[in-house]
C-alpha cells in the first residue's frame, strides 16, 4: 500500500525500502516498530489525538459487540460494484480510523480489499495495524492535506470523525464512494441527559452536506437505531472513549454513574449516508 501514499513535504510518491518510506526528493519516514508510519508536514507537530486511556476504553467497549450493528451498516452501505481505481486491489481509506474496528469489519466482508487507517492518535494506530492483516496505519492530521495520492481511494470511511471536504474530494476515485456515520440528537439520549454529556449539534447533518458540496452528493441515507443494555463499567467505557472524556473527570463520571441503575437501556441513533461524486451519484441505483 506504500504506493498509494505521498510525501507530506513535496507530495511526491512514496516507496518502501526496508522499514523506511522514501520519495524521489530524498525525504524519508521510518515505519515504527509497532507498524505505523507518521507522515506530518514539515515543522508541524501532529495533535496527540485520542489518549491511551480513551483508546483502551474504545477497544474494551467495541470488543463487547455493542456497536456491531454500526459496522454491519457501514458494510451494507458500501456499493458492491466499486471498480478498483488503480487496477489492483480496491482500497478503503478510514479517516479518523481510531482502532480500525469499522475498517477491519469491512475488510472481513470484502475479500481482496486493502485498507489504510488515518488517525492522529498513535495509541489508536498501534491497535489498528493489529485489527486486520490488510490494514496499514498512518499518523496524520485529517484536517490538513492527507498524505495519500490523488484519486487513490475506492472507498472512504468516516465514522464519528472530522471531515475535510476538499481533501476527501481530492483522494476519492472518480467512481468511488464515501460512507459517513453521524449521530443524531437522540443518540445516547438517556445518558446524555442523566450524566450531562456533550450534546450533538442540531445542524450536524447540514454542516456535513455543506462541507462536501458541490463535489459530492448524497446517494442514499439510512437511519439506524438500536438499544443496548449496559452496566456501569460498560457505560464508563462508552463515556471515556468519546468527546465527553475531554470535559469530565473520572471522579465526576463515577459520582454521576452511582445515581443510575446498575443496568440501563441506552438507545443508539445514527445516520449512515453514502456519497458519490456528482456525476457518479445515482449511476448505479
Amino acid at each position: 500500500m506504500a504506493g498509494r501514499l505521498r510525501c507530506p513535504n513535496c507530495a511526491a510518491p512514496l516507496r518502501l525500502a526496508g522499514r523506511v518510506l522514501r520519495c524521489a526528493g530524498g525525504h524519508a519516514f521510518d515505519v515504527a516498530r509497532q507498524g505505523y508510519v507518521a507522515l506530518a508536514p514539515p515543522r508541524r507537530r501532529l495533535a496527540p489525538g485520542d489518549s491511551p486511556e480513551m483508546v483502551a476504553a474504545r477497544e474494551t467497549f467495541l470488543a463487547g459487540g455493542h456497536y456491531r450493528a454500526i459496522a454491519e451498516a457501514i458494510t451494507e452501505a458500501t456499493p458492491a460494484e466499486l471498480i478498483p481505481s488503480a487496477g489492483g486491489a480496491p482500497l478503503a481509506l478510514d479517516l479518523g480510523a481510531g482502532t480500525g474496528y469499522y475498517l477491519a469489519a469491512l475488510l472481513d466482508d470484502r475479500s481482496g480489499w486493502q485498507g489504510i487507517a488515518l488517525d492522529a492518535s498513535r495509541p489508536a494506530l498501534r491497535r489498528a495495524v493489529r485489527a486486520h492483516p490488510q490494514i496499514a496505519a498512518v499518523a496524520c492530521d485529517v484536517w490538513q492535506e492527507l498524505p495519500v495520492q490523488d484519486a487513490c481511494a475506492d472507498l472512504l470511511l468516516n465514522a464519528f470523525a472530522p471531515r475535510n471536504g476538499p481533501e476527501i474530494a481530492r483522494v476519492l476515485a472518480p467512481s468511488g464512494a464515501l460512507v459517513v456515520v453521524t449521530p443524531t440528537q437522540s443518540h445516547l439520549r438517556e445518558i446524555v441527559d442523566a450524566l450531562g454529556l456533550l450534546d450533538v449539534d442540531a445542524d450536524k447533518q447540514g454542516r456535513l452536506h455543506a462541507a462536501l458540496a458541490p463535489r459530492l452528493q448524497s446517494e442514499r441515507r439510512r437511519e439506524l437505531e438500536f438499544t443496548m443494555t449496559l452496566d456501569h463499567e460498560q457505560l464508563r467505557a462508552l463515556i471515556a472513549m468519546g468527546p465527553s472524556a475531554h470535559h469530565l473527570q473520572p471522579r465526576q463520571v463515577a459520582e454521576r454513574l452511582a445515581r443510575l441503575p446498575q443496568r440501563m437501556r441506552v438507545g443508539a441513533s445514527l445516520l449512515i449516508e453514502t456519497f458519490r461524486r456528482s456525476g457518479a451519484a445515482g449511476a448505479s441505483a
